[in-house]
């Protein structure tokens, strides 16, 4: 754990999205910390409305440290989970050790059981920082294995770009109605992440089934590999539906969540990566099958 908080020369503030001063010190500390920016966020309808920010600013107005709060409804097992996500948590350098990142940490749990969230989700690269509060680690799997024959009666899909103010709001739209993509672990709601993910990786493209009114999430690396990220929609359409809209005959292809609504069966494989999904509450549940979240879902 920190050390006891000393926060001699800083100011603690809550709830600063709203303030373009707060705003900007929180996009100017993510960039400095982690070399992203999530300015664009403004213009694609502004961060997510239940956002709540914890901070501890300097006398200049720079944002010394910060976790944010909001709310993450997500589906397990077929459950839907009243719950809150916890994301853009960081410290500057000279102001680690003073146990303000254990401060903030506190009051944004005790602000979640404020709000009645039944549990707390968080991706981290330090899953020993988040035990001590009660937070476990939840094995994620990928799914690959040969692709299914492209369906021949999808219509071509249309590219989109949430910069075009067009295509921004048949997404948002979109996204207000969607579906989990799976059964088995996947968010209900993800508007802000999805849309800001799409500018944070160039590579990936989004796309449009018009018959199925769906919005397609998707890569193809320098080998030919298609890779799935997420499918937005009240409907999820087929594997070879989507295939066929995108004029995909990829030979093996990699869905990255449990693709039960896709008619498609891969092969579950550990993901690898730098970032763990944590839980906080719901006992000891796990999904009962490999999965995943979306990382258009990832924060």
């Amino acid at each position: 754990m920190a050390n006891r908080l000393d926060s001699a020369g800083l100011t603690f503030r809550q709830d600063y999205f709203d303030d373009p001063t707060g705003w900007a010190a929180l996009v100017c500390l993510l960039k400095d910390i982690f070399g992203i920016d999530i300015g664009p966020l403004q213009q694609l309808g502004g961060p997510d409305p239940s956002s709540m920010p914890f901070g501890w600013f300097d006398a200049t107005g720079e944002l010394a440290a910060n976790i944010s709060a909001f709310a993450l409804p997500f589906v397990i097992n077929g459950r839907v989970v009243h719950a809150a996500g916890l994301q853009s948590g960081a410290v500057r350098p000279q102001w680690r050790g003073r146990g303000l990142y254990r401060d903030l940490t506190v009051k944004a749990l005790d602000w979640c059981e404020q709000q009645g969230f039944e549990a707390i989700i968080l991706y981290t690269d330090k899953p020993s920082l988040y035990e001590p509060y009660g937070f476990r680690s939840i094995p994620l799997h990928r799914y690959e294995g040969v692709a299914p024959a492209p369906s021949t009666s999808a219509a071509p899909a249309l590219p989109l770009s949430a910069a075009n103010a067009d295509d921004l709001a048949l997404l948002q739209a979109l996204l207000k109605a969607r579906s989990p993509v799976s059964t088995t672990l996947s968010v209900t709601a993800n508007a802000a992440m999805f849309l800001i993910n799409t500018q944070l990786d160039p590579d990936i493209r989004v796309s449009f089934l018009e018959g199925e009114r769906a919005a397609i999430a998707w890569k193809m690396d320098a080998a030919g590999r298609f890779s799935l990220f997420d499918v937005v929609a009240t409907e999820i359409p087929t594997l070879a539906a989507i295939l066929g809209g995108l004029d995909i005959a990829s030979a093996h292809i990699e869905v990255l969540f449990r693709p039960d609504k896709l008619g498609w069966a891969g092969d579950p494989l550990p993901l690898q990566s730098g970032t763990t999904l944590m839980l906080r509450g719901l006992g000891d549940m796990t999904p009962h099958f490999p999965a995943m979240l979306s990382p258009m879902a990832d924060f």
